[in-house]
């Protein structure tokens, strides 16, 4: 996976819709472009998870000295988290409901 970025976010929308499935070259880059898609938006579901469960942790103790470096080694560090979980053994299930899903629509199928 190439990160929690922007980038693959906006290409989570683009994958499959713009590649053709006239012959099976086309429709393996599409299955690979959904599957890709798949475990990026469960990757980024997993990273809103580590988030919202990191605010519910009460401030103080050991490790209550806020300051820009560790906010942005905790945003580093629960982005890997999240990739780590997504890409071991299919992740939490949620990619491959998604593709199982998806690979029914139109998105595979080439069908309007």
């Amino acid at each position: 996976m190439n990160g929690i970025t922007p980038k693959a976010v906006s290409e989570i929308g683009k994958s499959g819709g713009s590649v053709s499935t006239k012959n099976g070259a086309d429709k393996n880059r599409t299955e690979e472009d959904l599957r890709k898609a798949c475990a990026d938006f469960e990757s980024i579901f997993i990273y809103q998870l580590l988030t919202s469960m990191r605010k519910t942790i009460p401030a103080g103790g050991f490790l209550s000295n806020k300051n820009s470096w560790s906010d942005t080694y905790t945003m580093m560090f629960d982005q890997k988290v999240a990739e780590d979980l997504a890409d071991r053994g299919g992740g939490l299930g949620l990619q491959g409901m998604l593709y199982r899903q998806l690979g029914k629509s139109r998105i595979l199928t080439g069908k309007d």
